[in-house]
């Protein structure tokens, strides 16, 4: 159970690192941010990303209990990819490309070679 926790958290988390990290690319598209300097973005940025860790650090704590450091990380990243490739084709309004594909097969090889012990034994 502590592993579909661990997901769920990480899922959420990202949900508000991305928008942390890469939300405030569109703020400029919305008529309540303009004249907002970089300071404010920056401070906006920090709020958002207090959330994000109110939730990961939690998460990594959890799933720590059951997963090594490396495991944990390449997790982090499949989460952040499924995460990030929705939000940057529907808020950001980008197209998708197969480099999202071969960026996803990279992880699941990622994915196999820390996790198949666990998957598949010695």
């Amino acid at each position: 159970m502590k592993p579909i926790w661990t997901i769920c958290l990480l899922v959420m988390s990202n949900v508000f690192m991305t928008l942390a990290w890469y939300g405030h690319l569109r703020f400029k598209d919305f008529e309540w941010s303009k004249g907002l300097g970089l300071f404010a973005i920056v401070l906006i940025s920090w709020g958002i990303a207090f959330f994000e860790y109110m939730i990961q650090v939690p998460a990594n704590r959890l799933g720590h209990q059951v997963m090594t450091v490396g495991q944990l990380k390449v997790l982090q990243e499949v989460v952040t990819l499924s995460v990030f490739v929705p939000f940057s084709v529907l808020y950001m309004k980008e197209k998708l490309s197969l480099d999202y594909l071969w960026a996803g097969l990279c992880l699941l090889g990622a994915v196999f070679f820390l996790f198949r012990t666990k998957l598949f034994g010695s």
